[in-house]
C-alpha cells in the first residue's frame, strides 16, 4: 500500500467558493468546490427580491426594496458563515448600478456579510456571464451568441470557448419593462408590440457588428431564458430549443391569456409570471432583430462565472493583469519606467505594510497595477496627463475590474503627483480612504525617485512611518549627489504638509 502524496489535499478538504449575485430580480448564491481545477456545486439558493422595481422615480431604492434585500442576504449569510472572507465573492448589476443610494444598501450589506459588495458595469457582467456559460456548456467549436435577459439589463456576448470576443449591456429588462408595459398585468397586443418595439430599439445599437460578425450557435443563460423555454416545452410549442415560430406561438398564448395572474404554465414559478410576458417581448425582439432561429439554454450564468473566475485568480490568472498589460500596450507606456516605479513602490510597501495596516494581497495587486498605468495619460497629452490617466482608468471597460476598483484606480493614479487630490479623496468609500492614502503617498514617492527615469539603480532606502509621520532615508550623501531628487522630495514635503503629513529626508 503506498503512502498518500502529503502534498495532494483530499477533497473533501479542497477549498470552498462561494459568489452571491445581487441581481435587479432576483439575489442567488452558490456555493462549489475547487478541486483539482474543476467547481463542484454543494448548494444553490435564490430569492426573488426584484430591486429593480423598488427604484422610484429619482432612481432611489425605497426602504421596502433594501429590507428585501437585506432580508435575503441575512439568509445567505448564515450559509456562507464558516468560509473565509476571501473564499466568498458579491456581485451587485444593474439596479444597484443605477441607484443613487447604493451605498445606504450596500453598508449593511457589507455589514451583513463580512466582505465587499462589488458593483460590476454592463459590459463585466457581460464576460463573468460568457464565463459562466462557456463552463458549463460543450466546448464547440466556432463563434457562440450568449443573451442574458435581466431585472433591468440584457448582455449580449459573442465568444470562442473561454474568451469573450465582444460584449455589451442594453438598459432593457423584464422589471423594467414589466413596470412600463405591463404594470397592471393586463397582457394585450399592444402593450406586447410597445415592449418589443422599445427592445428593437434598444437593439439597434448593436444590431449590425453583431450579424456581421455572426455566430455559430446561440444560447440563453438565467431565468428569463429558461422560463420562456420551459413554457414553450410545456405548451407543446417546441421539443427541445428555443425557436423563433414557438416564440411567436408563446407571445400569442399570453396575449390571449390576457393577465399575468391567468398564467397557469407547468414548470413556471408563481413570481415568475408577472415578469414573463415583458421578459417574453424581449426575447422575441432579439430573436427578430439579431436574425436568431433557434437558441439553446444553459445552467451556468453570472454566479458560475464569478466562482470560475475567483478560481482563476487563485490559480493565478487573473483577468485584471491581461487588462493592465493590454491597457499599457495600447497607450504606448514606458514598460522599464513603469517597472521600475513598480519594483520601488513595493519595496516602499514591504517596510510599511505593518504600521500602515496595509497587509492584503488587494493593496499591494493595487498599487502595482497604479504603477504600470499611472503614465497611460501621456498617449493624451504630457499638460494634466496624471488626470488623462485617471480618466481613462475610470471610464474604460477594464475586463475583472469593478467599478469601485476603477475609482480606487483612478485615484491612486490622479494623486501621484502635484497637489494632492483632495475631492477625488472624499468620493471614496470612507472605509477605504485612509488605506489609500497611504496607498497614494508611497506611489507619489516611487515616480519621484524614478523622475529621471535612470535606468541606474537605485540605491536602497529606508522608509520609517508613524501615523502621518514619514521618513525616509538614503545611504550618506546619495541626495547631495542627486539635487534634482532632493529639490522634488523638498517639494513632496511641502504637498504633504497641506494634508497634515510630515515628511522628513536624511
Amino acid at each position: 500500500m503506498h503512502a498518500q502524496d502529503p502534498s495532494v489535499v483530499p477533497a473533501a478538504e479542497a477549498p470552498l467558493l462561494a459568489a452571491i449575485d445581487l441581481g435587479s430580480n432576483s439575489f442567488h448564491i452558490i456555493v462549489s468546490r475547487l478541486f483539482a481545477g474543476e467547481l463542484t456545486t454543494l448548494d444553490v439558493l435564490s430569492d426573488k427580491v426584484q430591486l429593480a422595481a423598488g427604484l422610484d422615480e429619482e432612481d432611489n431604492l425605497t426602504e421596502a426594496a433594501i429590507e428585501r434585500g437585506i432580508d435575503c442576504l441575512s439568509r445567505f449569510a448564515q450559509r456562507v458563515q464558516a468560509l473565509p472572507r476571501q473564499s466568498i465573492r458579491v456581485v451587485g448589476t444593474n439596479a444597484l448600478r443605477q441607484a443613487q443610494n447604493r451605498d445606504q444598501f450596500i453598508e449593511r450589506a457589507e455589514a451583513l456579510l463580512g466582505t465587499r459588495v462589488e458593483v460590476i458595469a454592463g459590459r463585466e457582467e457581460a464576460r463573468l456571464i460568457y464565463l459562466g456559460v462557456a463552463h458549463t456548456q460543450a466546448d464547440d467549436t466556432g463563434r457562440r451568441l450568449v443573451i442574458d435577459i435581466g431585472g433591468g439589463s440584457t448582455e449580449f456576448i459573442i465568444g470562442e470557448r473561454f474568451e469573450p470576443r465582444v460584449c455589451e449591456s442594453l438598459h432593457m429588462g423584464c422589471v423594467s419593462y414589466t413596470d412600463q408595459f405591463f404594470a397592471d398585468g393586463q397582457i394585450t397586443a399592444s402593450a406586447m408590440h410597445k415592449a418589443r418595439t422599445a427592445a428593437m430599439q434598444e437593439l439597434l445599437s448593436i444590431r449590425r457588428d453583431y450579424r456581421r460578425l455572426g455566430w455559430n450557435s446561440s444560447v440563453g443563460a438565467s431565468g428569463t431564458v429558461k422560463a420562456a423555454r420551459q413554457a414553450c416545452l410545456s405548451l407543446g410549442f417546441s421539443t427541445e430549443f428555443i425557436t423563433r415560430d414557438a416564440l411567436k406561438k408563446l407571445c400569442d398564448y399570453l396575449i390571449h391569456q390576457g393577465h399575468s395572474d391567468k398564467l397557469e404554465i407547468e414548470g413556471i414559478k408563481p413570481e415568475r409570471r408577472a415578469v414573463l410576458p415583458a421578459g417574453v417581448a424581449i426575447l422575441s425582439a432579439i430573436f427578430e432583430s439579431l436574425d436568431v432561429e433557434a437558441m439553446s439554454f444553459s445552467d451556468g450564468a453570472l454566479r458560475e462565472g464569478v466562482l470560475y473566475d475567483m478560481a482563476g485568480r487563485l490559480r493565478h490568472e487573473d483577468v485584471r493583469e491581461r487588462t493592465i498589460n493590454a491597457l499599457a500596450k495600447r497607450y504606448h507606456v514606458d514598460r522599464k519606467q513603469a517597472s521600475r516605479v513598480e519594483a520601488t513602490a513595493l519595496i516602499a510597501l514591504a517596510q510599511v505594510k505593518d504600521a500602515w495596516q496595509l497587509k492584503s494581497s488587494d493593496y499591494q495587486e493595487m498599487l502595482s497595477w497604479a504603477a504600470r498605468s499611472h503614465e497611460i495619460g501621456l498617449a493624451v497629452a504630457h499638460s494634466q496627463f496624471h488626470k488623462h490617466s485617471a480618466y481613462l482608468l475610470q471610464h474604460s471597460d477594464l475586463p475583472g475590474f469593478t467599478q469601485q476598483e476603477q475609482q480606487l484606480l483612478a485615484f491612486l493614479v490622479r494623486g501621484h503627483r502635484r497637489k494632492f487630490a483632495k475631492e477625488e479623496y472624499r468620493q471614496l468609500p470612507a472605509g477605504l480612504r485612509e488605506p489609500y492614502r497611504y496607498l497614494c503617498l508611497l506611489l507619489r514617492l516611487s515616480v519621484i525617485m524614478h523622475r529621471s527615469r535612470s535606468t541606474a539603480r537605485l540605491p536602497a532606502f529606508e522608509l520609517k512611518v508613524d501615523g502621518s509621520k514619514i521618513e525616509l532615508s538614503f545611504p550618506d550623501g546619495w541626495l547631495d549627489h542627486h539635487p534634482l531628487t532632493r529639490a522634488d522630495l523638498e517639494q513632496e514635503a511641502t504637498y504633504l504638509r497641506n494634508i497634515d503629513f510630515k515628511l522628513k529626508l536624511s
